[in-house]
């Protein structure tokens, strides 16, 4: 990093340091920030890190890029039932990086951080032989004691999902292979809805006090429902039973799995970014209340059960999906 010395604190200066707002930041002039956690709040704390090619397409508008970086720990952050308090940025860039694309990124982090009130405090810059790279630490905040874990869900706890499922994987599939979009009799306007799914999540950040308040587990769906939803059963000791006609669906995901790989495809892959809830049976209608009054769309799917499988059923039988059981970073 010495080489790169002073390129390095002219970067930060001119595009990083005017996304430092709070007062704890000190502008980025030090070498880290101080945090006072408000009296009888626990701090939450996540961390997702986000490479080309791997996560998103190089190609990718910088600030899309930016935004999703943000955007993916604002959704750990909503499954935990935590407000945004900031983050800290670590941001590792090719040998030919330009100054437009780090304006651009920087564009789009100002623009997420006002809308989800979550401001910079600090992080790291580097220069890799391939990139961008970058890793976020979301912190968040929640009165104490009141995280909510994926491992707490019992049997009898109703099993919800937020938006829609499947939306990302499908685009991520026209990323790869845009000759889908005709087979599975997409118009412009369905493949331009999975393709911006893939590019820009959307964290139910507007539901996360709903689910601090009533649920008794959640997680945020980044690896796939099947995949998700196996490791809440399995850190909470219980089976689960899901009927896959319950599960939310845009018309371009409609549409798209009437193809048996994609809806494989659609309940596997990751990147939905959706909250994945168990809630005791006395608070269903408590929380359905409450989501509804944020505006955004809730689907009960299954229930929670004893023993150790979970199990799926399609149009009255019983659906295994065999090998595909989520999305692996490794």
């Amino acid at each position: 990093m010495g080489e790169e010395r002073a390129h390095e604190f002219e970067l930060i200066e001119r595009y990083l340091a005017p996304l430092a707002t709070d007062p704890g930041s000190v502008g980025l002039v030090d070498d880290a920030a101080v945090l006072t956690p408000v009296e009888g709040e626990d701090l939450v704390l996540t961390k997702d890190a986000l490479a080309a090619d791997i996560h998103f397409f190089a190609v990718d508008p910088a600030g899309a890029i930016a935004r999703k970086a943000l955007r993916v720990n604002l959704s750990d952050l909503a499954a935990k039932g935590a407000r945004p308090v900031g983050y800290l940025l670590g941001l590792a860039l090719a040998p030919d990086w330009s100054e437009r694309w780090v304006a651009d990124f920087c564009a789009g982090l100002k623009a997420d951080q006002e809308a989800y009130g979550f401001p910079l405090y600090g992080g790291d810059t580097i220069k890799v032989k391939a990139g961008p790279v970058l890793s976020v630490t979301a912190i968040g905040a929640v009165p104490k004691g009141t995280a909510v874990r994926r491992s707490a869900a019992r049997a009898g706890d109703a099993l919800y999902v937020t938006g829609t499922i499947g939306d990302a994987a499908l685009g991520l599939a026209l990323r790869h292979e845009p000759a889908k979009a005709e087979r599975w009799g997409l118009g412009e306007a369905e493949s331009g809805h999975l393709l911006k799914r893939y590019l820009l999540p959307e964290p139910r950040n507007a539901v996360a006090e709903a689910v601090r308040l009533y649920a008794r587990a959640s997680m945020d769906i980044s690896d796939g429902l099947v995949g998700d939803l196996a490791k809440m059963a399995s850190s909470s000791g219980v089976g689960a039973a899901v009927d896959l006609d319950a599960v939310p669906l845009s018309r371009a995901a409609a549409l798209a799995v009437k193809d048996e790989a994609a809806f494989i495809a659609a309940m596997t892959g990751g990147d939905d970014y959706e909250l994945l809830v168990a809630v005791a049976p006395e608070k269903t209608e408590a929380f359905e209340a409450a989501v509804a009054e944020s505006g955004v769309a809730l689907s009960r799917i299954g229930r929670m059960e004893a023993g150790a499988r979970v199990a799926y059923r399609r149009g009255g039988e019983v659906y295994d999906f065999g090998a595909a059981a989520g999305y692996s970073h490794f």
